[in-house]
């Protein structure tokens, strides 16, 4: 995908939160950086205090911690999302989660303290960051109802209708970890039901 596209989607995303003009989605992406990163990578690790938001470009994500020797998946991104540990990059503190590349990724950077400024010449995009975070919110108790009323087969179909290209490039036990499924229940899952 040629970077105008990712440029567009980006947009398209940006604005299923809140309605940005090009001038505000220029604004707020206008010469950014690109960083890039390897499968493997941790873009941030517990005691970090993540300073920089990333738009992605290419390649997934993963953010989780770790409990008694066992890896808890929080959540997965890609193109076209924004990557961070919420309350880390929003509050300038330290994180309880690491954040790693699942494959090679590819990102547009924003500073926070090149975000703050643009909210002081912006309405919209202050605008458009508080309707993500409502976004966020909403998507977390959503997913904190999935985990104590839906069987594990609902869990799986549920997660197979968002994002099953992700059965495909992650690791199964990830996303058996992600749903709150065993590897042994979530290969049965995988092994029958089709989608």
């Amino acid at each position: 995908m040629n970077s105008k596209s990712q440029k567009q989607n980006t947009f398209d995303f940006l604005n299923q939160f809140h309605p940005l003009t090009h001038s505000d989605f220029e604004l707020l992406t206008n010469d950014l950086p690109i960083r890039t990163a390897q499968k493997g990578e941790w873009l941030v690790t517990p005691g970090q205090i993540q300073r920089e938001l990333y738009f992605v470009q290419k390649g997934v994500q993963m953010s989780y911690y770790e409990s008694e020797d066992k890896l808890h998946v929080i959540a997965f991104t890609y193109p076209p999302n924004l990557c961070a540990i919420p309350d880390s990059f929003s509050f300038q503190r330290k994180s309880k989660f690491y954040l790693k590349c699942l494959a090679d990724s590819e990102f547009l950077v924003l500073s926070y303290d090149r975000l703050q400024m643009i909210f002081d010449q912006s309405r919209a995009i202050e605008t458009f960051f508080r309707r993500a975070n409502e976004a966020l919110l909403a998507a977390t108790i959503d997913r904190h109802l999935e985990f104590h009323t839906l069987t594990m087969e609902e869990r799986y179909r549920i997660f197979c209708q968002r994002s099953a290209h992700l059965l495909q490039i992650v690791p199964h036990k990830y996303i058996a970890s992600y749903l709150g499924i065993d590897a042994t229940n979530f290969s049965k899952l995988f092994n029958t039901i089709k989608i």
